[in-house]
C-alpha cells in the first residue's frame, strides 16, 4: 500500500479518492489511474477496463457491510460532509479503514463504524518463498479473550489446540471456532523487528505482550511459512495463513496499528505435535 494524497483533477471527491486507493493497493503512482468527470458508476467501468488489461477485476459486492476477509477492498461511505460521499481503503477481518484520502478523519474506523453503501475487493498480498531460520523471542498468553497478555519464559504446545493456559487452547478466544475443520487457531507468531521498527502516529511503540501474538521471534520471515511445515524446538507446527491485523487489534492497542501491520502481522499455524516452547529455542524449516 502506498501513502498517497487525493488525486486532483476533474470528478467528484467519490471518484477521485476510488482512484487513489486503487493507486495505492496496487502501489502504482496516482497519475496511472485514469481520472473521469462522470459519476462514480460510470468511473468503475472505465476502471474495470484499465484493469483487465492488467489482469485484474473489479466486482461489486452483494453485501459490503458484511463483508469479511482478509484483504484489502475499497468501501464507498456515506458521510456528513458536504459531498456526501468518499471512497475508504479497508483491512482486515473485521476491516478497518487504514487510507482515506478524502476524509483523513475515517482513518482507524471500524466497519460497523461506517456508512457503507458499496464496496469492491482489490487483489491480495504475495507471499513468498525460501529456507527460514530463527529464535523464540518471547512467549504470550491470555487466559480468556480481550484480557490482557502476560510474557512467560516457557508454555505447553499442545497439538490441535494451543499453548496451555491461552484461550485460544480452551476455544475461548475472540476468534475461536467450534468446528472441528477449523485451521489456524493454535498458535500466532509476529517479528521482533517489525515490533522494535513500528512507530505509532502518537510516537508510542507496542510492546511484545501488546501484539497479542503467542509468539514474538527473531531472525525469521514469518510470511514465507505459509503452507509449510516448521518446528519450533521439537514441537511441529503447520503454517496456514498470514496473521493479518483487524479492527478488533487495533480497539485493544492503539490507533495506527492495524495501518502499521498490514502484510507484517504474523503468522497463524497449527500445532501438529505437542511439547515445551521456551524463550531461546530455535525455530526452523528444512526448505
Amino acid at each position: 500500500m502506498l501513502e498517497l494524497p487525493l488525486l486532483a483533477g476533474p470528478g467528484s471527491n467519490a471518484m477521485r479518492s476510488f482512484a487513489t486507493c486503487l493507486a495505492s493497493v496496487l502501489e502504482v503512482p496516482g497519475g496511472r489511474v485514469p481520472l473521469s468527470a462522470d459519476a462514480l458508476p460510470e468511473a468503475v467501468g472505465l476502471w474495470r477496463q484499465w484493469l483487465a488489461g492488467r489482469g485484474f477485476g473489479l466486482a461489486e459486492l452483494a453485501r459490503p457491510q458484511t463483508f469479511n476477509w482478509p484483504g484489502y477492498w475499497i468501501a464507498v461511505v456515506a458521510t456528513d460532509q458536504a459531498e456526501a460521499r468518499v471512497a475508504v481503503l479497508m483491512f482486515g477481518t473485521p476491516a478497518g479503514v487504514v487510507l482515506s484520502p478524502a476524509a483523513p478523519e475515517l482513518v482507524g474506523r471500524a466497519l460497523p463504524d461506517l456508512d457503507v453503501v458499496a464496496g469492491y475487493p482489490t487483489r491480495s498480498a504475495v507471499i513468498a518463498t525460501g529456507a527460514v531460520s530463527g529464535v523464540v523471542e518471547a512467549l504470550a498468553i491470555a487466559d480468556r479473550a480481550t484480557a490482557p497478555m502476560r510474557l512467560v519464559p516457557s508454555a505447553e504446545a499442545l497439538a490441535g489446540r494451543g499453548l496451555r493456559g491461552d484461550r485460544y487452547a480452551d476455544k475461548a478466544g475472540t476468534f475461536s471456532s467450534e468446528t472441528s475443520t477449523a485451521r489456524g487457531y493454535d498458535l500466532t507468531l509476529i517479528e521482533a523487528e517489525v515490533l522494535d521498527e513500528l512507530v505509532l502516529p502518537d510516537g508510542q511503540r507496542l510492546t511484545y505482550a501488546d501484539a497479542r501474538r503467542n509468539i514474538v521471534t527473531r531472525g525469521i520471515d514469518l510470511n514465507s511459512l505459509v503452507g509449510r511445515r516448521f518446528l519450533i524446538g521439537d514441537v511441529e507446527c503447520l503454517g496456514q495463513r498470514l496473521c493479518e491485523p483487524c479492527a478488533h487489534l487495533e480497539r485493544l492497542t492503539q490507533p495506527g496499528t492495524l495501518k502499521g501491520l498490514i502484510h507484517r502481522g504474523g503468522l497463524r499455524a497449527d500445532i501438529l505435535s505437542g511439547g515445551p516452547i521456551a524463550t531461546g529455542m530455535a525455530i526452523s524449516t528444512a526448505t
